[in-house]
């Protein structure tokens, strides 16, 4: 039986980067690298035979990119997906959002802390967590609509986007949609739960009806959808309009 170290897999094409991530993780009592790979390929065929807790992918990788390799490891049609947190920059925003439709649960900037690097692993290998809310929010706000075009109403069934979640299979209560727009602003469901004066299991249960609504794996997909709708005011704290 496996203990409680996060096992993890680092993919990169650049040598560097990998001893780098390596050294702050193998630093952590909680963790351990188990694998590296330089190649898409290999992150796959790797990730497949030791299923480790937390595959980190480059996005840029020879023979095999990190955005096809998560669809292979987590897509919708894995029956068992892993766990993808995707290291990326800002100036590969345009992959992110296909990223995340190929089932990454999280997405890194290469040039963070440490710090963040072993929170994002931690958030990841739970597999139900918003990641660095800063960095996580600040990518979903860079590929949200344009601010000139209306919002759409929470109401109304959004177009489905390939291999994630769009169409409402029913409308989200007022309540849903105050939580998701703070779960886009990269709220942790304490902080939702202090934020609307209701209990932690509420919040849970909103979460879990959003997702059965919105056909999402996670609350990473909620809000991504969030963003993508117009829900999310940046000029408020909490997200609301």
């Amino acid at each position: 039986m496996r203990d409680m170290t996060i096992q993890v897999l680092i993919a990169d094409d650049q040598e560097m980067v990998r001893a780098a991530f390596r050294m702050i993780l193998d630093s952590q009592p909680d963790m351990r690298v188990i694998a590296q790979a330089a190649t898409g390929l290999e992150a796959v065929d790797q990730a497949r035979r030791l299923r480790p807790d937390v595959c980190l992918l480059d996005i840029r990788m020879p023979e095999l990119d990190g955005l096809e390799a998560t669809r292979l490891l987590a897509g919708p049609d894995v029956p068992d997906p892993l766990n993808v947190l995707i290291a990326t920059t800002f100036d590969l925003d345009e992959y992110v959002y296909r990223a995340l439709r190929n089932g990454a649960c999280g997405f890194l900037l290469k040039d963070g802390a440490p710090g963040l690097l072993t929170e994002a692993v931690r958030a990841a290998a739970s597999g139900n967590s918003l990641i660095s809310p800063s960095v996580t929010v600040r990518l979903l706000a860079h590929m949200a609509p344009h601010r000139d075009r209306p919002a759409r109403s929470e109401a109304r069934p959004a177009r489905r986007g390939k291999g994630g979640p769009g169409d409402l299979i029913e409308p989200l209560t007022q309540r849903e949609a105050e939580v998701v727009r703070r779960v886009a602003r990269g709220r942790t469901n304490e902080e939702v739960a202090a934020d609307l004066h209701v209990t932690l299991s509420t919040v849970k249960t909103h979460l879990g009806n959003v997702q059965r609504k919105l056909a999402a794996r996670n609350r990473v997909e909620i809000a991504a959808w969030a963003w993508e709708h117009g829900m999310v005011d940046e000029s408020s704290p909490n997200g609301g309009r």
